[in-house]
This record gives structure tokens, C-alpha cells and sequence, in this order.
């Protein structure tokens, strides 16, 4: 069984492993700095309107995976 990332984490590691730096990307979003690195590190989170930023600057979509049907419910 394949463990499920979290969505943070998976934002985490587009950030990381992406083609843009973590200035870049703070300075493009408006978000600060030392924020952004909390947020790499596990150390703090983002608002929803950081998170947005982000999302919408690196092309993001969330897509939605349908639950697998249990035999016998």
C-alpha cells in the first residue's frame, strides 16, 4: 500500500524539486520570506491566501481521486 502525502507535503516537494527558487518564489507571491522557509521546513503553515499564490503561480490543481469501492459495503 503506497502511503498518501499530505497536500502540504506535496506542495512542499513541487517547491522544492521545481525550476523556480524559494526567493523567486516569495518575491513573485508576496509572501515572506522567512514564511515561505517555515513552510518548506514543516515548521509553520501558510494561509489560505498564500496558498493560493502559490498555486496559482506554479500552475497547481488539485485533483480529487475517487475512493476505490470495498467489496462487501
Amino acid at each position: 500500500m503506497t502511503r498518501k502525502h499530505s497536500l502540504t507535503d506535496q506542495i512542499r516537494k513541487v517547491i522544492d524539486t521545481g525550476d523556480k527558487s524559494r526567493y523567486q518564489i516569495a518575491k513573485e507571491t508576496g509572501i515572506d520570506e522567512a514564511t515561505l522557509s517555515r513552510f518548506i521546513h514543516g515548521k509553520g503553515g501558510l494561509s489560505m491566501e498564500g496558498l493560493d499564490a502559490i498555486g496559482k503561480y506554479l500552475g497547481l490543481h488539485i485533483v480529487a481521486e475517487k475512493p476505490s469501492k470495498k467489496k462487501g459495503k
